[in-house]
């Protein structure tokens, strides 16, 4: 028998020859839908005719006609090279693995209150309000919830083409008036990875995960009083734009989310006549023409939508920022004023806080044996509680200390109670610093930053009977400084482009609350029984759906905005400073922020829905840009759909008409003039007026003296709505040695508007 199995598996990889077939992996084909022959009346039948020249086994998976026109199929690298070669075909891209970048917010906003000044009055409650639709990429989403609630709402707006599909545990009469549409998109994820296993996820728009709800009621869900988590952060949750409508694209599944299926759903979301898409996923930074989000993107913005993605985890390092294409807004993470404080007092008397969302039976009036995890474990790796890595003989009764790192925070949490351990100190080391991130842990615990962490761990090394005791804080509300740049947070500068600024601008990422499915636990972890109606977490994921909701809030008060008017209104209006003129603080370091943390800064609802000037950039600003980076006309068309020859015009990347500016210098060696030598740099904006007529006046505030900033002219009178005036900033720098880096902002102002821009100088 065991030889006969063993036969069959050799069949099952190897040709007739006995080679191993060639592994097939899912492409993208870009088409130039202009080209198609004259014998075919239908694309679809072009398509199908193209992938048989080269494959009679392959099929279409999705076919594209908005985002880009073409299909993604399953290939061989031989048959893909081969389909490459075919008139029509502007490209033949490997598909990519995206993954998910992972109340008190309207408050912290400023977007609660009862006088004259408070958003009721500034924003749409109803009307224009209800009638933005905010389309949101995801993990699915849970419908039973009160967030997604449709009492006092009007009719779906009458553009609304989308669909709610039907599927497993889900039913056209999931969606209501809030809930407006629900799709699921799992071909590419099934083609890469097998049969979609029901018995685990639903094959069908409903959130098994917890994300994808989160998300989309962050951005849009209707007001729930009385929310929390086990009590925690108590209240009314609501999302940014409670009166906006919400379109669920459920693209992310157990393994991934796939960049045929996002795809997929972008072009279903164009067409369905989405206002704003929220994306918080992310993948390795690549050329526009080559990233998946990007293409979709730059169609979606020209059909007036606006996309908001997701920065990124993987801050603090610099240039670890994603999604960095100039037509997409890159949210980073801030704090609210908000904590979930946790107490561990030593034996010796010592006491310091943490966080921890754990809401069951409490240990604060009993002091246990304290060990560190490291000691009580056979594994090399014993000090993370990685699974089964703790004796449970040296464990039972007592409470862990256990490194971060490894494995997730909750995860050790079962691990030790697996053990016999009664709870938990998550101890951060030097790589997470002081910052702290609470979770819904399953047994009592704190998690502490590394000082409090490393004199925990020598009062258990060198006491002979240590003991602590953990106890609950409840929710802390107005916690100062706040809000800091999250140490997660990805950072500048943009590796792909760097004369362009990312992140855009941060929002709250923070330990915020928001609904969750009833599929799962708070964390997530198969063996948490818990159900709960909202959860506690953390991530530029969380970041993204804020900016997306408060972009649906300016597309509702300033319909005729476009998507760059938008997100140069949230720009310009961003803080940087607390009410104390000290910059915003960088958890991870302790010191100052810059705008390689956090972009143009953190973002102020209030003040964008009156800018008074914005920079209104265009789809041929846009077109410009990819022209200046030496982009073909195939390039374009590859990147944007679109058909466009770059003029013999001189094209510049300094002269995108971006809300921020980053000028990067080229040091002394690696250009002529030696040291001491000056480099010159010259960009142009143009500013549109959205207020009241005026004149403003320019004004630089720098922090380096090494380069000379002036510009042109220093005033700009508007007579009129939407009037235009254009000015040039010129740079003049000293030369620096490689790797400084230096910032200043440029203001206009008329004596009540702002118009702020971070510059970020770099040498190189």
């Amino acid at each position: 028998m065991a030889l006969t199995l063993m036969v069959l598996c050799s069949f099952v990889f190897l040709g007739k020859a006995g080679k191993q077939l060639p592994k097939k992996q899912t492409y993208i084909i870009h088409m130039d839908k202009s080209q198609m022959p004259t014998d075919f009346t239908d694309h679809m039948e072009w398509y199908g005719s193209s992938l048989r020249l080269v494959s009679d086994a392959a099929d279409v998976l999705y076919s594209y006609d908005t985002v880009l026109h073409g299909f993604s199929t399953r290939l061989s690298p031989e048959e893909s090279r081969s389909l490459e070669q075919l008139p029509g075909i502007l490209s033949v891209t490997p598909e990519v693995k995206y993954e998910l970048h992972t109340t008190r917010s309207p408050e912290f906003l400023g977007l609660e209150g009862d006088n004259s000044s408070s958003p009721q009055a500034v924003f749409p409650a109803s009307g224009s309000g209800s009638e933005v639709i905010v389309g949101v990429l995801d993990t699915g989403v849970w419908p039973e919830l009160k967030s997604f609630d449709d009492s006092g709402l009007g009719p779906i707006p009458s553009r609304w083409k989308g669909a709610c599909e039907e599927g497993n545990n889900f039913n056209s009469n999931s969606c209501n008036r809030k809930l407006v549409g629900a799709r699921y998109f799992s071909k590419g994820y099934e083609a890469a990875m097998g049969p979609i296993n029901e018995s685990m996820e639903s094959k069908s728009p409903r959130d098994d995960d917890g994300h994808g709800t989160h998300t989309s009621t962050t951005a849009a869900g209707s007001p729930v009083s009385g929310a929390s988590l086990f009590g925690f952060a108590s209240g009314k949750a609501r999302g940014m734009a409670p009166q906006a409508r919400v379109a669920a694209y459920k693209v992310c599944w157990l393994g991934g989310c796939f960049g045929s299926d996002i795809l997929a759903a972008m072009d279903k979301a164009v067409v369905d006549g989405v206002d704003v898409i929220s994306m918080s996923i992310g993948g390795e930074v690549a050329d526009y023409f080559r990233d998946t989000v990007s293409i979709g993107a730059f169609t979606a913005m020209s059909n007036g939508i606006l996309v908001s993605c997701s920065a990124g985890n993987a801050g603090p390092s610099s240039e670890s920022i994603g999604n960095v294409a100039p037509w997409i807004t890159t949210v980073g993470a801030g704090t609210l004023d908000r904590e979930f404080p946790a107490y561990v007092t030593l034996g010796n008397g010592k006491k310091y806080m943490g966080v921890s969302l754990y809401g069951g039976k409490s240990i604060s009036n009993t002091s246990l044996p304290l060990v560190f995890a490291g000691n009580v474990s056979g594994s090399l790796s014993g000090d993370l509680c990685m699974t089964g890595s703790l004796t449970p003989s040296k464990v039972a009764g007592k409470i862990v200390v256990c490194d971060r790192g490894g494995n997730s925070r909750a995860q050790k949490g079962v691990v030790v109670r697996n053990a016999g351990g009664l709870g938990m100190i998550l101890a951060n080391t030097e790589y997470y610093g002081e910052e702290l991130v609470a979770d819904a842990h399953i047994l009592p615990s704190a998690a502490l930053g590394k000082k409090a962490a490393d004199a925990v761990k020598r009062y258990a090394s060198s006491d002979r009977n240590p003991t602590a005791t953990i106890a609950s804080g409840g929710t802390h509300l107005e916690v100062q400084p706040s809000p800091v740049v999250a140490a997660f947070s990805s950072r500048g500068p943009n590796s792909l482009n760097p004369q362009v600024l990312k992140p855009d601008l941060i929002a709250p990422g923070v330990n915020i609350l928001a609904g969750w499915t009833e599929a799962a636990g708070p964390t997530g972890l198969d063996s948490d029984k818990r159900r709960v109606s909202f959860n506690i977490i953390s991530g530029t994921s969380m970041s993204c759906p804020h900016v997306s909701g408060l972009a649906a809030l300016l597309k509702a008060s300033h319909p005729e905005w476009s998507p760059a008017a938008i997100k140069s209104a949230l720009m310009t209006t961003s803080y940087t400073t607390y009410k104390d003129g000290d910059t915003i603080e960088d958890v991870a370091t302790g010191n100052p922020s810059t705008p390689f943390d956090y972009g143009a800064g953190h973002v102020d609802p209030m003040a964008a829905n009156d800018p008074g000037l914005v920079y209104d950039t265009t789809v041929e600003d846009y077109l410009g840009f990819l022209c200046a980076l030496n982009y073909t006309a195939g390039l374009i068309k590859r990147a944007t759909n679109r058909d466009f020859t770059c003029s013999g015009k001189k094209y510049r990347v300094e002269d995108l008409n971006y809300p921020s500016f980053a000028v990067p210098f080229e040091t002394a060696s690696s250009r002529t003039g030696g040291a001491g030598s000056t480099s010159m740099v010259k960009y142009t904006r143009t500013l549109t007026n959205v207020g009241s007529p005026g004149t403003y006046k320019a004004s630089i505030s720098s922090g380096t003296p090494t380069v000379k900033i002036s510009v042109e002219p220093g005033m700009l009178s508007f007579g009129g709505m939407n009037e235009k005036k254009s000015y040039t900033v010129m740079f003049v720098a000293s030369s620096m040695p490689s790797g400084t880096i230096s910032f200043a902002h440029l203001e206009w102002s008329d004596g009540k508007h702002k118009v702020r821009s971070p510059i970020a100088f770099s040498w190189t």
